[in-house]
């Protein structure tokens, strides 16, 4: 068997990790651009920021495995679970195995950010890493699992946005700057953007399996312009952040990343088909990715 037909390699969901490290890459080179900079912290980070995006996957795989929410109504791609490529008794495992590593690795990243110096500041990260793998695990597994309640995009806004870029850059440099907070959040609502996709393609199966996100509670008609909403809003908190942070003329590169995310927002406001936003996610995914880099480049150039 290869490596891409693996299941545990196909259930990992590996387009979605670009997106995942994001924020982990602006926040680093934000950093960068003051002189602070440290490859270790880079490594782990990513490292664990993958770890979470994983464990993410395997978790939404066994949750919506086991309560009948992947079932044959669904749009998307076949889930492990769903098609019985790995058991539920496996993917178990699989969670626990991923949950201690991406902890081992936050602990890693702690221990090289902040040594034995700032004891307050090594206790406070190492909650919020417990804190996201238990919300990486927790977004469909449990009775309250909170994805059936529609609070998916503001966990995911939270630590792909403002977790990702500010944690990262307060652990390079143990302070903050709050002109940061444009960006980070340009890449929390682009992120929120990607999850909004994913539960517009599922919707008719998510309603079914009382699975209440946002989309279902709002429906798909506002479920769009909540989409455009979210490209909007991530596109002028970049140019503000461009425009306050005094980028040259030839730092705006990162403003042909619009391109694509203009050209996304027509196709979800010309779908008719929920099954044919499923190209989306991938485009969506990239170009926030793509954004996060440029963005970087321009800020050490």
């Amino acid at each position: 068997m290869s490596l891409k037909n693996n299941p545990w390699v196909q259930a990992a969901r590996i387009r979605t990790l670009p997106l995942s490290v994001s924020g982990i890459i602006l926040g680093s080179f934000y950093a960068l651009s003051q002189s602070y900079f440290n490859w270790k912290i880079l490594g782990f980070g990513i490292l664990t920021t993958i770890g979470l995006q994983v464990l993410s996957n395997y978790a939404n795989d066994y949750g919506d495995g086991i309560k009948g929410t992947d079932n044959d109504n669904r749009v998307g791609p076949k889930r492990a679970i769903q098609s019985g490529a790995i058991t539920p008794e496996a993917m178990k495992k699989g969670i626990v195995i991923t949950a201690l590593l991406t902890l081992f690795f936050a602990i890693c990243l702690i221990f090289v950010a902040f040594s034995d110096e700032y004891l307050m500041y090594s206790l406070f990260f190492l909650a919020l890493g417990i804190l996201a793998i238990l919300s990486a695990v927790k977004y469909t597994v449990g009775k309250k699992a909170y994805g059936y309640f529609g609070l998916g995009d503001l966990f995911v806004f939270f630590f792909f946005g403002w977790v990702s870029v500010l944690g990262t850059y307060f652990l390079y440099t143990k302070q903050m700057d709050y002109l940061l907070v444009l960006p980070a959040s340009a890449l929390g609502f682009l992120s929120a953007g990607v999850l909004n996709l994913n539960n517009m393609r599922d919707v008719i199966s998510d309603a079914e399996s009382q699975k209440n996100t946002l989309v279902v509670k709002m429906g798909l008609a506002n479920a769009k312009i909540y989409h455009y909403s979210l490209l909007g809003v991530s596109i002028l908190l970049t140019l503000l952040f461009a425009i306050l942070y005094g980028f040259r003329i030839d730092q705006y590169l990162f403003v042909l990343v619009f391109i694509p995310l203009v050209k996304h927002g027509i196709t979800v406001y010309k779908n008719q088909e929920a099954r044919l936003l499923d190209s989306e996610l991938k485009k969506l995914a990239l170009s926030t990715f793509v954004l996060a880099i440029l963005l970087s480049m321009c800020l050490i150039f």
